[in-house]
């Protein structure tokens, strides 16, 4: 970091010795050494045990039926931007389709600098108002979607699973995928005997990729519980999973009658909701995390 402060002084000085088109291009360096310095300002606030770890993110469907397993799948595709975006990898490890359109549920696993760090700030339920594609009256629907994030547990340190502890299933994969997946028991399903958690991964046509995605899917699960225990809370966002629904919302994203993205707990807001769905949410992560850092 000192080292492209240096270069930013030696830049500001270039600038006023050089013609316009030169000037442009080292105004535009220094921009980006600005975006540099601001990322890493920012990311001093994530010291959090698990910050800088990869993560699982799960997308479920609430109250609306299909508009909300459409307002999944639109969800799926924004974080998917988002990661694209910030140059991370994600990969869908497992997705549920709905009934008519959208998805039900689908798990990413993401592998970034800081991922569940930022990642972290979109637990909650998120809200939509829209006219419905679905609705031959062209009515306004309201439809709801939780997001949990599980922060990825390092093989080997954080959790130990005894092999009788698990029941692994295979299935044939369902939805989209391909020949091969759909006529094939590459799926897989592990449940953790001792809490009950269950797991699956569907997404490969490996069985053997799948049960690997599967069970790092299963040690994030079990990594959170170990840290909900070692703190003696429960997250609060954990009482969500029983009603995704109105009242618990943290953002609503209105397409009409106006178009507005606002947070609820920051007051964030944005009349920008193309660019919002297409992945630019910095805003609102960058707003909660400075908010929770100031206490």
């Amino acid at each position: 970091m000192s080292r492209d402060l240096s270069d930013a002084e030696e830049i500001t000085a270039m600038i006023e010795d050089n013609d316009s088109s030169d000037a442009r291009e080292l105004e535009a360096e220094l921009n980006r050494l600005d975006r540099l310095i601001a990322d890493w300002e920012f990311k001093t606030m994530l010291g959090g045990e698990d910050d800088r770890r990869n993560c699982i993110m799960t997308i479920h469907a609430g109250a609306g039926g299909t508009e909300s397993a459409d307002w999944a799948a639109m969800l799926m595709r924004m974080y998917l931007m988002y990661i694209e975006q910030r140059k991370w990898k994600g990969e869908v490890i497992d997705i549920q389709p709905g009934e008519q359109a959208g998805i039900k549920s689908a798990s990413i696993e993401v592998e970034g600098d800081y991922a569940f760090g930022y990642l972290k700030a979109e637990l909650g339920v998120h809200r939509l108002v829209r006219i419905s594609p679905f609705d031959s009256n062209a009515r306004r629907h309201t439809s709801f979607a939780s997001i949990f994030v599980f922060p990825e547990a390092e093989e080997g340190a954080d959790i130990v699973i005894n092999p009788a502890d698990l029941r692994i299933d295979t299935f044939r994969a369902s939805g989209a995928g391909g020949q091969h997946i759909n006529k094939t028991d590459s799926a897989i399903r592990i449940t953790h005997l001792p809490t009950n958690i269950v797991v699956t991964c569907q997404t490969d046509r490996s069985q053997h990729r799948n049960k690997d995605s599967a069970m790092k899917f299963l040690m994030a699960r079990l990594l959170k519980q170990q840290r909900d225990e070692e703190s003696k809370t429960r997250n609060a966002l954990e009482a969500t999973k029983a009603e995704i629904g109105w009242g618990s919302q943290i953002r609503s994203y209105v397409l009409h009658p106006y178009k507005m993205v606002k947070d609820l707990r920051t007051n964030v807001e944005t009349s920008n909701t193309e660019a919002v769905l297409d992945g630019d949410i910095d805003k609102f992560i960058e707003g909660y995390l400075m908010q929770e850092a100031k206490g």
